[in-house]
């Protein structure tokens, strides 16, 4: 691609496909791909994204709320959509657009229920999702009785799958949390399909699971971070790649003078004679304040440039002394080789924050 000449983020879907098919690449033939495009396909475009990945023949997408797949039923996706965090005030909006719900509690399913029998439904896909150990959604194993009563009271509905997921799979540490996590899973979904008298598909390993738990990858696996070119690890990033690249440029230079303050508070102060580059990109955009005052930095013609004083809304200034570069030369915040995961932990944080804060006022740009 030509040089960025305004703050922009590349997304490649050569880079996608690959991470697509090296994933699939674990899988049993008959295994399903579920790809996660929640929260803007993790910060780069769900649309785009989920179009590209309908090419592929990806089996299901999720998103986390009903609004983001309305906005990809509206872009003109078929291919099921699980809402993860589904809750009752949507479900009518739900039904209407052929999304199906992830449902985690009686009371959402007492609900649900209530909804797909006013609209008329019959055996209406849903997935229930069962609390193995991360404690965040989902039933207990003694929870069984109750959704297989309410299942067998209604042929409004009827069960697709059963989910969990996975606490600590990218933690070699976690490996008997890991497999605890996978027992009760697979205790609970035998117990229930005894109940049932049917067999729902069974769900439960993330991109981490995927690569490192292959007796668990059941009837389908659900993707996020490594598709968009994260693996968790360090062996694993090397076998994927990033797809979005975000980069800007300098929109001004200024020499100052020693103890002449940068940005607001006063929060830098030089140490002597220095150059200082402004760059259109600021907290609003995604690059958080933390990244300030020397913990973050970005790229100038090969070299890093540390983020000097407070991240302002829509600029940060760096520091260019000993950088050879001039206005309107290119900034790169992450790429493929300074990839973002490495940036974030220049501030204490995970790819997945500082991918999915990049603003939507960003301008994409795809690279096929």
């Amino acid at each position: 691609m030509s040089k960025a000449q305004e703050t922009v983020l590349e997304i490649d879907f050569s880079a996608l496909t690959h991470n697509f098919n090296y994933l699939k690449s674990k899988l049993q033939p008959d295994t399903k791909f579920l790809a996660v495009v929640k929260a803007f396909a993790y910060g780069s475009d769900s649309v785009a994204v989920a179009k590209h990945l309908e090419t592929l023949n990806v089996d299901y997408f999720a998103v986390a709320y009903t609004n983001e797949g309305v906005a990809l039923r509206d872009a003109g996706i078929t291919t099921p959509i699980i809402v993860l965090h589904t809750q009752p005030v949507n479900f009518k909006t739900l039904i209407e657009r052929c999304l199906e719900p992830s449902i985690y509690n009686a009371n959402v399913l007492t609900e649900f229920i209530k909804t797909a029998e006013t609209l008329s439904q019959k055996n209406y896909p849903i997935h229930i999702k069962f609390n193995t150990g991360l404690n965040r959604l989902g039933f207990k194993e003694n929870d069984i009785d109750t959704i297989v009563s309410k299942l067998k009271n209604t042929n409004s509905i009827i069960a697709k799958s059963l989910l969990s997921h996975l606490a600590a799979s990218e933690d070699a540490n976690e490996l008997d949390f890991s497999n605890l996590q996978i027992n009760r899973f697979r205790a609970i979904a035998e117990k229930f399909k005894d109940q049932i008298g049917y067999k729902p598909w069974l769900h439960l390993c993330n991109t981490s699971g995927i690569l490192n738990y292959p007796e668990a990858h059941f009837d389908m696996v659900r993707s996020g971070i490594g598709l968009y070119g994260f693996g968790n690890s360090d062996k694993e990033d090397k076998n994927l790649k990033p797809i979005a690249s975000l980069k800007s440029v300098i929109s001004q230079i200024h020499n100052i003078e020693k103890d002449e303050t940068v940005g607001y508070n006063r929060a830098y102060i030089s140490k002597g004679f220095e150059r200082t580059a402004t760059i259109p990109i600021g907290h609003a955009d995604g690059i958080s304040r933390i990244y300030g005052n020397e913990k973050g930095y970005v790229i100038i013609n090969g070299k890093k440039a540390y983020i000097i004083g407070n991240v302002c809304m829509d600029m940060i200034m760096v520091n260019v002394t000993n950088i050879d570069c001039k206005e309107g030369d290119e900034v790169v915040i992450f790429d493929s080789t300074n990839v973002a995961s490495t940036i974030a932990e220049s501030a204490g944080t995970i790819s997945y924050e500082i991918l999915t804060a990049i603003s939507q006022r960003i301008k994409r740009v795809f690279k096929p």
